[in-house]
C-alpha cells in the first residue's frame, strides 16, 4: 500500500492519492467485514443494510407528523385523508398526532440501535481479524526490523490501528451511505410539498457545508500526524525509562528522565492545542453556515404563511427538516474528518502490514529432518551493512554429539553465528548445513523447533515461574516441568517462595534475581529437549557453587547432542571437544584447551587475563573478610563472596 507509506504533492494529486488510498483500504478490509466463510456475519450485514433503510424511513416521517400535529392544534388538519374518511376526525385530533410523532421517533431510534446491535459483531469481528493479522505479521518480520523500531511505539502503533478500523467499518458502512439516502429523500420531500426555491438553498447549504468541511479537515490532517508522532514519541520515552528503572535508580536519573518525558508531552500539549483549537474552527464554521441556510429556508415559509400558501404547520415542518437535515450534515462533516484521521491511524499499521518479512521460506521448503544434527559452515559470510562485514568466510563444523565452543573478544561476531543458525537473518556468502540440509531450503518452523537456546541475557514474561519453564514445551505436564526445575538447579527456590510454581516473575523477570532467570531459561530449554543446544554464555549470571552445579545439569543435557557453546568465561568450556578462537570474523586459532594454551596466541592469553582477574578478585575477597570478621557472621561473609562472583570473568577480560 504505497499510498500509505509516502506523502501526496499538495492540490488536486493530493485528492486522487487519498482517494486511492481510501479505496485501496476499503478493498483490503472488505473482505473482513464480508467474510466468505462465514455466512451468519453476512446474514447480519443484509439485515442490518434492512434495518438502516428502514430507519430512514421513520426518520423521513417524523417532520410530517410534527407538522400534522401543529396544524390540527391550528385548528385546521392537514392529514391527507378525505372528509368521508372515518379517520379523518382521529387524523385531525392533536393528542393523536402528539402520540403519532412520538410513535414514529420511537420507532426510529429502535430501529437504527438494533441496527448497531446486529452489525456490532461484524464490526468487532473485523477489528479482531485485521489486529491479529498485524500481530502475527509483526512476529513474521525480521529481527532487524525490530532492532531498529521501539517497542512503544509499535504498541501504539496497534492500538490507534484498531482503533482506526473499527472508526472505518462503523462510519462507512452504518452511517455514510445511509445519510447519502436521507439527504436524497429530504431533497425530494422538499421539492414534492415546497417548491423549488427550499431546494436551491438547500443544495446551496450543503455545497458550502461539504466544501468548508473538506478544506477545513484537510487543514487539520497535518496537526493531527504531528499529534500523533508526539504522542507516539512520549508514549516510547516513557516505556523506554520505565522498561529501565534499575538504570535510572543507578544513576540517580529521575529528574532527567522527567525533563526528557516532559520535553515530548510539550511538544504532545502544542499539537494538541492546536487540534483542538482547529476542531473549535471547524464546529463554529459548519454552525455558521448551516444557521444561514436554516434561516433562508424559514423565511421562504414564513412569507408563505404570510400570503396564504402554507400553514404554521408548514412552518414548523420546515424547521424540523432542516434540523432534520443537520443530523446528516453534521454526521457528514464527522464521518469525513473521523475516516480521514482513521487513515492517518490505520496508515502505519498498513505500511507494516504491506512490508515482507526479510526472511521467509521458500516455496518448496521442507520440514528440518535431524538424524544427528551435524551442523557445518561453508564459507560463511555475512554483514548487518554491507560496508562492514561481520563473518569473513567461515569454515566449520560440530559433528554430532560433539560440544563446539566459539570465543573471542567482543565485537569478533560470536553472537552473530547464533542468529544465523536460527536464522534471525539469512548468510550473505555460503551456507550453514544441518544434516546436510541447507537452512533456506527448511521451513523455519522445523529449524527452531529443532534447536535449544540459552541466551546470556534472558528475558521472561510477566507471567508465572510455571508458565515460563512450560513455554519451552507447551504440551507438558506439571511433573516434567518440575523436573525440568529441578534439572536446572531452581526447583528449590521455586518451592521456597509462598506461591512456588505459581510466583509471578514480573516484567521482563524482574522480581527474580539474574541467576533465577538464567536457570529459568535452561529449565524450559531442559523441557524443550532439543537435539541441537546453542548456550550463549548460559552460567554467566551465576554464583561459583550454582555454576558448577548448572555447568553439570547442561553437561548431562548436552550428553548426546549437537552443542554449540558462545563463551565469554573460558573457565566454562575447558573441557569442550573444540574451541574455535573468532578474531574479527574469522577463525584464528582452533584446538582442545591444553593445544590452545600450549599455542600461547590470543586464547592463551584471554585465559591468563581472566585468571589473573580472578585471583585478583578472590585476594580482595580474603581481604574483605579479614576485615570484616569481628562484625559478621562466616554465613553473611559466604553469602557476600557468592555475590562476587555474579560478574563474570569475561567483563575484566574484554
Amino acid at each position: 500500500m504505497r499510498e500509505f507509506q509516502r506523502s501526496a504533492p499538495r492540490g488536486r494529486p493530493e485528492i486522487v492519492a487519498n482517494r486511492a488510498a481510501l479505496i485501496s483500504m476499503l478493498v483490503h478490509l472488505w473482505p473482513y467485514i464480508w467474510p466468505a466463510d462465514r455466512r451468519d456475519l453476512k446474514s447480519r450485514v443484509l439485515f442490518a443494510s434492512v434495518l438502516i433503510f428502514a430507519a430512514k424511513l421513520a426518520t423521513i416521517a417524523v417532520p410530517f407528523t410534527f407538522k400534522w400535529a401543529t396544524d390540527a392544534l391550528a385548528g385546521h388538519g392537514s392529514a391527507p385523508l378525505g372528509p368521508d374518511n372515518w379517520l379523518a376526525w382521529a387524523m385531525a385530533a392533536p393528542v393523536v398526532m402528539t402520540l403519532a410523532y412520538g410513535g414514529t421517533r420511537i420507532l426510529m431510534g429502535v430501529l437504527t440501535q438494533w441496527r448497531d446491535g446486529v452489525f456490532a459483531k461484524v464490526a468487532m469481528h473485523a477489528v479482531r481479524r485485521l489486529a491479529m493479522l498485524t500481530f502475527e505479521h509483526m512476529h513474521l518480520l525480521s529481527l532487524r526490523f525490530h532492532l531498529e523500531r521501539k517497542t512503544g511505539g509499535l504498541t501504539r502503533i496497534l492500538e490507534r490501528g484498531r482503533n482506526a478500523i473499527e472508526t472505518i467499518v462503523r462510519m462507512l458502512l452504518l452511517q455514510l451511505a445511509p445519510t447519502i439516502v436521507e439527504l436524497v429523500l429530504i431533497v425530494w420531500v422538499l421539492l414534492f410539498h415546497f417548491d423549488w426555491r427550499y431546494v436551491i438553498v438547500i443544495t446551496l447549504t450543503v455545497a458550502l457545508y461539504v466544501g468548508f468541511t473538506f478544506y477545513a479537515t484537510k487543514w487539520r490532517i497535518g496537526i493531527r500526524r504531528k499529534m500523533n508522532e508526539s504522542d507516539n514519541d512520549a508514549n516510547t520515552k516513557a516505556i523506554d525509562s520505565l522498561l529501565n528503572y534499575e538504570t535510572v535508580k543507578y544513576f540517580s536519573a529521575e529528574e532527567r528522565e522527567g525533563k526528557r518525558y516532559d520535553r515530548s508531552m510539550a511538544r504532545y500539549e502544542e499539537a494538541s492545542v492546536r487540534a483542538y483549537t482547529s476542531l473549535a474552527v471547524l464546529n463554529a464554521g459548519q454552525a455558521v453556515v448551516f444557521s444561514i441556510g436554516l434561516a433562508a429556508a424559514m423565511i421562504l415559509c414564513a412569507v408563505g404563511v404570510e400570503n396564504g400558501n402554507n400553514t404554521v404547520g408548514d412552518f414548523v415542518m420546515i424547521n424540523a427538516m432542516m434540523i432534520q437535515l443537520y443530523q446528516p450534515l453534521n454526521f457528514m462533516g464527522l464521518v469525513y474528518r473521523e475516516i480521514k484521521q482513521a487513515v492517518i491511524d490505520i496508515e502505519t499499521m498498513f505500511a507494516i502490514l504491506s512490508r515482507k518479512p526479510e526472511i521467509l521460506d521458500r516455496p518448496s521448503a521442507h520440514a528440518l529432518k535431524v538424524r544427528a544434527g551435524t551442523i557445518r559452515f561453508e564459507e560463511v559470510s555475512f554483514a548487518y551493512e554491507a560496508e562492514r562485514p561481520i563473518l569473513r568466510g567461515l569454515s566449520f563444523e560440530v559433528a554430532a554429539g560433539r560440544t563446539v565452543a566459539i570465543v573471542g573478544p567482543s565485537g569478533a561476531g560470536k553472537s552473530t553465528i547464533s542468529r544465523l543458525i536460527f536464522r534471525f537473518y539469512d548468510v550473505t556468502g555460503g551456507r550453514i548445513l544441518i544434516d546436510g540440509q541447507d537452512l533456506r531450503d527448511v521451513t523455519q518452523k522445523s529449524l527452531r523447533a529443532a534447536i535449544g537456546m540459552v541466551p546470556q541475557d534472558t528475558v521472561l514474561f510477566n507471567d508465572t515461574i510455571r508458565y515460563n519453564i512450560r513455554y519451552g514445551r507447551w504440551d507438558a505436564s506439571d511433573a516434567e516441568v518440575e523436573e525440568a526445575a529441578r534439572l536446572a538447579q531452581i526447583d528449590g527456590f521455586i518451592r521456597l517462595a509462598p506461591k512456588g510454581y505459581e510466583t509471578e516473575v514480573g516484567e521482563r523477570g524482574l522480581k527474580i534475581s539474574g541467576g533465577e532467570k538464567q536457570r529459568v531459561a535452561i529449565a524450559r530449554t531442559i523441557l524443550k529437549a532439543p537435539p541441537i543446544l546453542l548456550l550463549d554464555e548460559a552460567t554467566s549470571a551465576l554464583d561459583s557453587h550454582t555454576e558448577r552445579d548448572i555447568q553439570d545439569a547442561l553437561d548431562r543435557v548436552a550428553k548426546n547432542r549437537t552443542t554449540l557453546v558462545i563463551a565469554h568465561r573460558l573457565s566454562t568450556i575447558v573441557g569442550a571437544d573444540e574451541i574455535l578462537v573468532l578474531d574479527q570474523g574469522v577463525i584464528v586459532e582452533r584446538g582442545s584447551h591444553q593445544q590452545l594454551l600450549a599455542q600461547g596466541g590470543l586464547y592463551a592469553s584471554m585465559w591468563n587475563r581472566q585468571r589473573e582477574a580472578q585471583m585478583a578478585r578472590e585476594i580482595l575477597a580474603e581481604v574483605g573478610e579479614e576485615a570484616a570478621a569481628p562484625n559478621r557472621n562466616p554465613p553473611e561473609a559466604a553469602a557476600e563472596a557468592d555475590e562476587k562472583e555474579l560478574l563474570p570473568a569475561a567483563d575484566a577480560a574484554e
